[in-house]
């Protein structure tokens, strides 16, 4: 099936006689037991599973081409749930530009117990120098955050094959519509579901998709069914009601997405734009090779104060997170501390599914 179909019909996992079209909610946290104490309806508890959350991991593992795939309470959760899952004293090489939370996740809640590289995961050649002997995993985030950097991940696949490490990346901005890890070598792909796959700024979540069920995957699972962090199933409702339209919203996140890079690459109070779907993209080629289409997210460097930008505009919402129907817009530096990497001048956007022009004509109003 085409994955128009697939974020339709995978979810409907319907365990119920009224003939429902599509799936119902399920409340309860308990389920019955026989006078054998087997549970017939397949479920025990609903922190271990439910059938809304079982839906909801089943159609993301159909879409991200993987085999299993694990729900949790908030995308932050899902990517430290792979943390936990490794060894005190293991090294990993993660990207030099990623979601701040998780470099946060990294630095202080498992200091003493991992240590990791932080490098320039597009400078494929310098990735095998930072391999030692405990180092166990490859931690890409491509597109990045908030630089849109893109990593190679075929040529970090082979990389991580050679030295049989984890490859696992957070494709988060591309969402499963526009860029499949799985089908290019990683072993696991990581989504906030808050962003596109909830795509309407009302629900928390995270989604882990594996490529096989190995022993590192049932740590994953144990982690998730015994550590508990998982969305309700008012939220995996949600969510399967949300993918049913991923598809469609991408498109125009993606349509959108590049009109406003285009203007904006060309506007006189504009230093730079970093999206990959522009020639000047320095990883232009390697998007084009890896992704089906761009995304609806870019940054930009403005010339000027851009705190004064971001709160002159009207109609994109001044605020953080991403995904959502509506153009949101934010001071990424002020955002991620007085430690962040990020330049003061860069203001991150997400490209909402309203018509163009508007946007257009709200960005060109707050910089002028």
């Amino acid at each position: 099936m085409q994955t128009e179909t697939i974020a339709i019909h995978a979810g409907n996992l319907i365990h119920s006689t009224t003939g429902d079209v599509t799936q119902p909610l399920s409340l309860s946290t308990t389920f019955y037991r026989d006078e054998n104490g087997g549970y017939p309806g397949g479920y025990v508890y609903s922190r271990v599973s439910n059938p809304n959350r079982s839906a909801l991991e089943k159609v993301m593992a159909d879409l991200e081409k993987g085999v299993d795939a694990c729900a949790f309470s908030s995308g932050n959760t899902a990517g430290m749930t792979v943390f936990q899952a490794l060894l005190p004293g293991s090294h990993i090489i993660a990207p030099d530009d990623m979601y701040w939370g998780f470099k946060k996740q990294l630095q202080s809640i498992f200091e003493g117990i991992l240590t990791i590289d932080f490098i320039d995961l597009t400078q494929i050649s310098n990735i095998e120098s930072h391999i030692k002997s405990n180092t166990v995993m490859i931690w890409a985030e491509t597109p990045s955050n908030p630089l849109l950097k893109i990593t190679d991940l075929v040529a970090v696949a082979a990389i991580a094959r050679k030295n049989h490490l984890i490859f696992a990346c957070d494709s988060t901005f591309a969402s499963p519509c526009f860029q499949n890890p799985i089908l290019l070598g990683a072993d696991i792909v990581m989504h906030s579901s808050t962003k596109y796959i909830g795509g309407h700024s009302d629900v928390l979540g995270g989604i882990l998709v594996t490529a096989s069920k190995n022993e590192f995957w049932e740590k994953i699972r144990n982690i998730q069914q015994i550590g508990g962090a998982v969305p309700s199933p008012f939220d995996c409702f949600l969510l399967l009601r949300s993918i049913k339209t991923l598809p469609y919203r991408m498109r125009g996140h993606a349509e959108n997405g590049m009109a406003l890079a285009k203007y904006l690459s060309v506007h006189p109070k504009i230093e730079a734009v970093y999206y990959p779907g522009l020639p000047s993209h320095p990883q232009h080629e390697i998007a084009k090779k890896q992704m089906s289409s761009f995304g609806g997210m870019l940054s930009v460097l403005v010339n000027g104060d851009a705190r004064k930008v971001v709160n002159q505009v009207k109609l994109f919402a001044q605020a953080t997170s991403l995904g959502g129907v509506e153009s949101l817009i934010e001071h990424r530096a002020s955002v991620e501390g007085p430690d962040t990497k990020t330049p003061q001048n860069l203001i991150r956007i997400s490209v909402g599914l309203e018509h163009i022009n508007d946007l257009i004509a709200d960005i060109e109003q707050a910089l002028s």
